[in-house]
């Protein structure tokens, strides 16, 4: 018999229910689905003296992470742990480093995994940062959202599940999430941004663009000052896109949708060249300039006016 679930009645009047388990058994494996959660929360504060611009690379295996900015030169981090006890949140594993401006705090899976002697670890680790406005960073969680303000730099955020919010960012900005929504607002300079499941909303000053969602719609809105320095590029397997760009803004589009229609409000589109239809568009945008390329394998594309 390769495995088999086995169900242990208990007396629903008494605490004991609130404590009820169901163990499933398929083969060597066991896991174990009940009321243990983490109950105990233990936090550490790291603090790093900085001079400069500071290099900093922040990551949890599992929570949120949040960063604020400060005049001091410090980079300061929180880590605040979440655990069913205080020997569960012991083994959450924290590694920081720094060698001048250069800043690690690594927040790593309790020794035994996933699966410790007491049970299913339903550990995790939210990380509250705090550093100088302008600051290179990295921040990954595994599992969870991250949230970023005014902050300038080369920033490459990472979830592999969760929302990534940012506001008054400026510089070279990457964001990936697995699965989750992506929001920026008064975003300045180069722009790439995937998610495998979820919106995209973007509003800023732009200077090259790269979206994608594997499932949801996707708004760019190009607020005065943007330019095509270089391609942009705007895509979604399913679901609408929004393009808003202003008077001053050129480029060069090429705009096609699988099963929908393209609509044009406001703009002007000059030089129009190839076939032109209901699913399809090309044409110049002001002066012209670097490709504007945008994508749907289904949904509509709107292009107006910011």
């Amino acid at each position: 018999m390769a495995g088999s679930i086995r169900l242990r009645r208990v007396n629903a009047a008494g605490p004991a229910a609130l404590a009820a388990l169901i163990a499933v058994v398929a083969g060597p494996a066991c896991v174990m689905i009940g009321a243990d959660q983490p109950k105990y929360v233990e936090r550490e504060e790291k603090r790093f003296a900085v001079s400069g611009r500071p290099d900093v690379s922040v990551s949890t295996f599992d929570g949120s992470i949040e960063v604020r900015t400060s005049d001091r030169p410090e980079v300061a981090v929180t880590i605040e742990k979440r655990a069913i006890s205080k020997d569960a949140a012991a083994q959450i594993d924290v590694h920081t480093e720094q060698s001048g401006n250069h800043v690690v705090v690594d927040v790593r899976m309790p020794r035994g995994g996933r699966f410790l002697d007491i049970g299913w670890n339903n550990s995790s680790a939210k990380l509250i940062v705090t550093l100088p406005a302008a600051s290179d960073l990295e921040a990954h969680s595994g599992d969870g959202s991250i949230d970023v303000d005014r902050l300038t730099g080369t920033l490459n955020l990472r979830s592999g599940d969760g929302s990534i919010h940012g506001r008054d960012l400026a510089g070279d900005v990457k964001v990936h999430t697995g699965d989750g929504a992506i929001k920026l607002d008064q975003v300045s300079g180069a722009l790439d941004v995937d998610t495998g499941d979820g919106t995209i909303t973007v509003a800023g000053k732009l200077t090259s663009v790269r979206a994608r969602s594997g499932d949801g719609s996707v708004t760019i809105r190009a607020a005065a000052g943007s330019h095509t320095e270089a391609d942009w590029n705007i895509t979604t397997g399913d679901g609408s896109v929004v393009l808003e760009v202003s008077d001053d803004f050129g480029g060069e589009l090429d705009a096609h949708t699988g099963d929908g229609r393209i609509q044009i409000q406001d703009v002007t589109l000059s030089n129009v060249t190839g076939p032109v239809g209901k699913s399809t568009v090309r044409g110049r945008l002001g002066s012209g300039g670097h490709a504007v390329r945008v994508r749907t394998g289904d949904g509509s594309i709107t292009l107006r006016r910011f």
